[in-house]
C-alpha cells in the first residue's frame, strides 16, 4: 500500500488530506472518506487503509482545516467542547465546496479513476455524504452513512429533502441506541427516502450504540456489527465501482 499526506486546494484554503491506495500499477476507483466529529486521526487512517487494501483509492480529508489542521479530540470535558465547536462550525455548503475540490483532485491523480467515485461518512458526516450524493449525482455512484447524525433537520438544506436528486445507491447503517440519531428521526428519514424513489437500503444494527464501528471506542465498539458494516460497505463498492462505464 502507498500512503500520501497532501494538501488539496479548496475554495477556502488548503485541506490537509490522507490518501492511501494499492501500490500495484493501475487506476483505482475512488472512495471519499468523510470523518466523524473527533477528527482525522490514526484510527481513521487505519480504516481508510482497510478500504484501500481491497482495491480503492481512498481520500480522507480533515474537514476542520479552516480552524485546526491537527485537531484530534482529547477525551475530557474541554476536548469535547472543542470538538463540538469545530463540528458546529461546518455547514453543508462548506463541505460541498470541499467535495468539489476532492473530485477535481481525483480526476487528475494518476492512480485514481475519477469516473468511479463512492463515499462513506461516519457520525457528523452522514448528512455530508447524502448531500454529496444529491449535489454531485453524476459523480457519486454510491454513498454510505454509518450512524449518521443530522440527516433530518428543519433547515431548507436538510439532506433528506433532496435525496431524490441522488442517482447512486445509498446505504444507511443505524445503531439501535443512538442519542444523535434516534429512531424517530430515522423513521422520518426512511419515509423521505421511500417517497423520493432513491435506490437505498437502511439497516438497523441490533444491540449497538452510536460509534459501534470504531475499534478504539471501547465502551461502544461491537466487533460483530463492525464487521457487518465492512461487509456491507465492500459489497456496495463492488456493485457500483468495480466495473468501468
Amino acid at each position: 500500500m502507498l500512503e500520501h499526506h497532501i494538501d488539496i486546494k479548496t475554495a477556502d484554503g488548503q485541506m490537509n488530506t490522507f490518501i492511501t491506495h494499492p501500490e500495484e500499477p493501475g487506476r483505482y476507483p475512488v472512495v471519499l472518506f468523510y470523518m466523524d466529529a473527533p477528527g482525522k486521526r490514526e484510527e481513521l487512517h487505519d480504516m481508510a487503509r482497510r478500504i484501500g487494501t481491497v482495491g480503492y483509492y481512498v481520500v480522507l480529508p480533515n474537514l476542520y482545516y479552516r480552524r485546526d489542521r491537527d485537531f484530534e479530540m482529547a477525551w475530557d470535558e474541554e476536548g469535547r467542547k472543542r470538538m463540538f465547536d469545530h463540528m458546529y462550525s461546518l455547514s453543508i455548503p462548506m463541505v460541498m465546496r470541499d467535495t468539489q475540490a476532492m473530485l477535481d483532485y481525483v480526476r487528475q491523480a494518476p492512480a485514481a479513476d475519477g469516473g468511479r467515485v463512492g463515499a462513506v461518512g461516519y457520525c457528523m458526516s452522514g448528512p455530508f455524504v447524502l448531500a454529496a450524493a444529491s449535489q454531485f449525482p453524476a459523480d457519486l455512484k454510491c454513498a454510505a452513512s454509518i450512524y449518521g447524525a443530522g440527516l433530518v433537520t428543519d433547515r431548507d438544506d436538510s439532506p433528506h429533502l433532496h435525496a431524490a436528486r441522488a442517482k447512486g445507491e445509498l446505504y444507511f447503517a443505524c445503531a439501535e441506541t443512538d442519542v444523535y440519531a434516534p429512531r424517530e428521526v430515522i423513521s422520518k428519514l426512511e419515509l423521505a427516502l421511500a417517497a423520493s424513489g432513491a435506490n437505498y437500503r437502511l439497516e438497523w444494527y441490533p444491540g449497538t450504540h452510536h460509534g459501534f464501528a470504531f475499534p478504539q471506542r471501547k465502551a461502544v465498539y461491537d466487533h460483530t456489527s463492525a464487521e457487518r458494516h465492512w461487509e456491507r460497505l465492500f459489497a456496495l463498492f463492488r456493485r457500483n465501482l468495480d466495473h468501468a462505464g
